[in-house]
């Protein structure tokens, strides 16, 4: 598991809800400060580097930051696994890609399609045939109702709400409360009830 800050406390937590025990895992972090931590009974004990170049390796991302973990795992060599905690509901017809995590609570419906390094954070729901690009971060709370496209790397913010076919393009971040009732383009920020968007950032 890489990552040892708060978001990796979550991780950990979906990681034991199936039944992984300590000794199964190793949590490294590249900030030396974070050796030696201790998080849910797991001491961090290393580096990224040696994992992440490890094809043998079976890791997940236990970070937040959807540009970081986006750029982890382009150079990755490992094998991602894909973490649903017991208490999260995702449909049979669902498709998670690897390196996803479901938090507690979560609900996945009907032919959603998730891409690779997803997080769908506590009790978020994600409704029929919604399709999530690669590394993007749905907050706690969030509400996609059906057929929501969005882009890679985006971030919806804690309690936002998306209306039904509304498409979201990369590199979106969608403030807090929310309330998107129409498409938005990449690279934009986007706040309020309805959402309009607030910025257009750069994204290389």
């Amino acid at each position: 598991m890489v990552g040892a800050g708060g978001h990796a406390k979550v991780v950990l937590a979906a990681a034991q809800s199936q039944g992984w025990l300590p000794e199964s895992l190793t949590l490294v972090d590249d900030d030396p400060a974070a050796q030696g931590r201790v998080l849910l009974g797991l001491t961090v004990s290393g580096t990224s580097a040696p994992v992440l170049a490890d094809p043998a390796a079976l890791a997940v991302l236990a970070i937040g930051g959807n540009q970081i973990r986006a750029a982890l795992a382009r150079s990755a060599l490992c094998q991602f696994a894909i973490l649903q905690h017991a208490s999260a509901v995702v449909h049979a017809s669902a498709r998670l890609g690897a390196g996803t995590v479901v938090f507690a609570g979560a609900v996945v419906q009907p032919d959603a399609v998730l891409g690779r390094h997803v997080i769908v954070n506590t009790g978020a729901s994600i409704d029929h045939d919604c399709q999530l690009g690669d590394a993007v971060h749905l907050a706690p709370g969030v509400r996609l109702a059906g057929a929501v496209r969005i882009g890679a790397r985006s971030f919806v913010g804690i309690g936002a709400v998306i209306v039904p076919g509304v498409s979201i393009g990369e590199d979106v971040i969608i403030g807090a409360g929310a309330a998107v009732t129409r498409d938005l383009p990449s690279g934009v920020t986007a706040v309020g009830v309805p959402a309009r968007i607030l910025a257009a950032r750069s994204t290389s």
